[in-house]
């Protein structure tokens, strides 16, 4: 059984505080097909509850989260004029030692937004 499991967490660096409420859905790309394989919603600390990817279904290969901020920029007060300049936020990486912990962050700002491999 793989040991390797997937998070992520999402800081608003305009207002310096964690994202709430923002749905991050998860895709495995293979063979040219974008399937969705989970979903989750962060919470008061910027996290979700559980990991977005548990060991019980880690695998390697390449995938996508999708970051809904254009939601959580209207509700915050942040968002501009339609269209948004950032609304989803896709991050593709790939993942390819089975016993590894992968932290995907979003660092966020209605104009601009960074990732790295946490821990």
């Amino acid at each position: 059984m793989a040991e390797g499991y997937l998070t992520t967490h999402i800081l608003d660096t305009a207002r310096g505080c964690p994202a709430q409420g923002v749905r991050i859905v998860l895709y495995r790309l293979a063979d040219g097909v974008r399937d969705q394989i989970a979903e989750r919603v962060t919470n008061a600390d910027g996290r979700t509850d559980s990991p977005i990817l548990t060991r019980d279904s880690f695998a390697t290969g390449t995938y996508e989260l999708v970051f809904h901020a254009g939601d959580y920029l209207r509700k915050t007060g942040q968002a501009a004029d339609d269209p948004l300049f950032l609304d989803e936020v896709p991050i593709r990486f790939g993942m390819s030692d089975v016993e590894a912990h992968y932290h995907v962050p979003l660092l966020l700002s209605p104009y601009g937004y960074s990732t790295y491999r946490g821990s």
